[in-house]
């Protein structure tokens, strides 16, 4: 039994792939969407409670090998789950989509983390965040720019800074559809998580198109040494070698 910890929408893909090929697949998802577009494969949604939560579920439910497919940035999950498989002798695999690269007319400025905005944007901008709710906490050095941040739920509690306001729009969106929300909104500057993947760079092209500055967080390291991948066929054929029944 393969554990895919998903959560992208190439787990959901390669899900339906490991499916139909007939390997022995329980996919993951960490349960901060409420409403997850289902998977081809049985799905767990939550978290392990910790190392030792994680250890006992491999172990009750006779995992042979780890996928994590999750997001480019989930930097903790990807280290944890690394560190446990070597300690296990447990295959792994990290399939991570290639990063985005800037293009000509793209006004991107890469930063190595959010402590690194301040720097470049400046004081009283309008601030599109495409990185999510969770970003909200590290953006106090931004409070005194207008922050707009766009979630997938409708929130249930107040924006936390006093210039700045909530945005809810579900994936996937078109480059049509985010020049128009671009438009409307009319921001100096768009906040993007280097999280590639061809779903997401309609965001990239309409900023582009509309001259609107673009602050590029580069993504985390990954733990040295671990196996990886970039192609989906790459990614099953790993998958079909440790797995299929």
């Amino acid at each position: 039994m393969i554990l895919l910890l998903a959560g992208t929408t190439e787990a959901r893909i390669l899900a339906g792939y490991m499916a139909e090929a007939g390997i022995k697949t329980v996919a993951s998802l960490a349960g901060a969407t409420r409403t997850p577009v289902a998977l081809a494969v049985e799905t767990r949604v939550g978290g392990f409670g910790g190392d030792a939560g994680f250890e006992a579920y491999l172990d009750a439910s006779g995992i042979t090998a780890v996928i994590d497919a999750t997001h480019p940035f989930a930097a903790k999950i990807t280290a944890r789950t690394a560190r446990i498989c070597a300690a296990r002798g447990l295959p792994y695999l990290r399939y991570e989509r290639p990063g985005w690269r800037s293009r000509p007319g793209d006004a991107w400025h890469e930063v190595a983390d959010y402590a690194g905005l301040s720097a470049i944007i400046p004081v009283g901008a309008r601030v599109f965040l495409a990185t999510g709710r969770q970003s909200l906490s590290q953006m106090t050095h931004l409070a005194d720019r207008h922050l707009i941040c766009r979630v997938i739920d409708p929130p249930e509690a107040p924006f936390p800074y006093p210039n700045g306001a909530f945005v809810v729009g579900r994936p996937p969106f078109s480059e049509a559809s985010e020049m128009e929300v671009l438009g409307t909104l009319n921001p100096d500057w768009m906040v993007v998580k280097n999280a590639g993947g061809a779903s997401g760079r309609a965001k990239l092209d309409a900023a582009r198109r509309l001259g609107i500055s673009v602050a590029m967080i580069a993504r985390p390291a990954v733990p040295a040494g671990i196996e990886r991948r970039e192609q989906m066929l790459d990614a099953l054929e790993w998958a079909e070698a440790h797995g299929r029944t």
